[in-house]
């Protein structure tokens, strides 16, 4: 007979894992529910910088180094080649428009001028003797034109003559004939003589002139060869300063070859090279100034080159009023270029976070500066000094503008 067995009630030593299973779970998921899942990181709270936003006038400008430039420099290149005979001027020194720097030699140049002028000397003689030729056959002409018109005053004389015997029945018709025929030969030849003459002094006309258009044209060209060899000398352009001689004597200087340079002092120019994130800003007209000697010293956008090189572009201010005392080609000036008129704005100071964040997000820390929680914002504007915050931050926040390299991953931070 079997024997039924009593279940026990309430919970059984059996039981117990599955409970701490259980309750394992529900934890798990609370925390996944209701938990804080953001990373946290301790940091040593004397290595970070803090600064505090705060509404205040936020000034547009850029700061850049300028180099004092004259206002003017002009090249110096030869028009001619040749060789350095002598260094007239030496750097530094103050020349005038005019003065002659450097003097050049060029053997080639001299054969040239003589062989122009051997040349022009034998135009100028073959241009005598054609003249004279043609003079005497101007006479030799002169003279057949008067032994024509003789010639047919004799036949118009003797033609009359037999014209009047042959009326009086004196001569023979034939006589008579003949003498007209002579007479009116006579007449043809001299106009033939009159047009050959006239041809001819047209001919010698046009032949005299176009040999005195070469003879000048050559005149002109030995002229030319002449201004060359001055040429030689290489002169000053401007009144000013020979800033630099690159040449030595005996160097053989090509034309149009840079050997030198000079610098116009009446005034002087900064030149400025701005970072291209800030080219579509920068226009001409715009206004700067920098410190000097104790004073500020205002200076105006002139000219903005647009080609860039190494992510930078050339600008040249000059000065709207007073100079520096002892100013100098080649001093360096740090110039604030304003970019815009000031404007009140949430601003913060400038630090290292911005190479790690991009100025899209930054910490900030909560009322007791314990800790420090990741918040996202959008920076505007900059200029040396602070960033212009446009969303996120308010008034009396306290951020933290050092560097984010060992903890940019995190959410919090904990201050120690």
């Amino acid at each position: 007979m079997d024997i039924q067995l009593e279940r026990k009630k309430g919970i059984q030593k059996k039981h117990i894992p599955y409970i701490i299973v259980g309750a394992a779970l529900l934890l798990l998921i609370g925390w996944i529910i209701f938990g804080d899942h953001s990373s946290t990181l301790k940091v040593d709270a004397r290595g970070i910088s803090v600064g505090e936003a705060r509404l205040d006038m936020f000034n547009d400008f850029v700061r850049v180094d300028g180099q004092v430039q004259p206002i003017t420099i002009v090249q110096l290149s030869p028009e001619e080649g040749g060789i350095v005979q002598e260094r007239v001027v030496e750097e530094g020194a103050w020349v005038s428009r005019g003065d002659v720097i450097v003097r050049l030699s060029n053997s080639t140049l001299d054969l040239q001028i003589l062989s122009a002028e051997a040349e022009l000397a034998e135009k100028q003689n073959f241009l005598r003797n054609t003249q004279v030729t043609m003079e005497q056959d101007r006479l030799n002409n002169q003279n057949e034109r008067l032994q024509l018109e003789l010639d047919t005053q004799r036949k118009l004389r003797k033609y009359r003559q037999q014209e009047q015997l042959f009326n009086d029945n004196l001569i023979a018709r034939e006589d008579y004939l003949q003498a007209r025929e002579d007479y009116e030969l006579a007449i043809q030849k001299h106009g033939l003589v009159l047009e050959r003459l006239r041809q001819d002094s047209i001919y010698r006309s046009i032949q005299v002139d176009v040999m005195e258009d070469n003879l000048d044209n050559m005149r002109r060209n030995v002229l030319l060869i002449r201004e060359r060899k001055d040429h030689l000398n290489v002169r000053s352009q401007i009144n000013g300063e020979l800033g630099r001689l690159d040449i030595v004597l005996g160097q053989n200087v090509s034309p149009g070859q840079t050997i030198g340079q000079i610098n116009d002092l009446s005034d002087y120019k900064v030149e400025a090279r701005i970072d291209e994130h800030y080219i579509d800003r920068v226009r001409t007209g715009l206004n700067a100034t920098f410190e000097r000697q104790g004073g500020n010293f205002a200076l105006t956008l002139r000219k903005v080159y647009p080609e860039v090189r190494e992510g930078k572009f050339r600008s040249d201010f000059v000065f709207t009023g007073d100079r520096p005392d002892n100013i100098r080609s080649g001093q360096t000036y740090y110039i604030n270029l304003e970019l815009g008129q000031p404007s009140e704005s949430i601003i913060i100071p400038k630090g290292t976070f911005f190479q790690s964040t991009g100025g899209s997000w930054i910490f900030v820390l909560d009322h007791d500066g314990k800790r420090a929680y990741r918040r996202s914002i959008r920076i505007g504007r900059q200029n040396p000094q602070y960033y212009e915050v446009l969303e996120g931050l308010r008034a009396g926040d306290k951020v933290i503008v050092s560097g984010y390299e060992s903890y940019k991953d995190n959410q919090v931070l904990i201050l120690e």
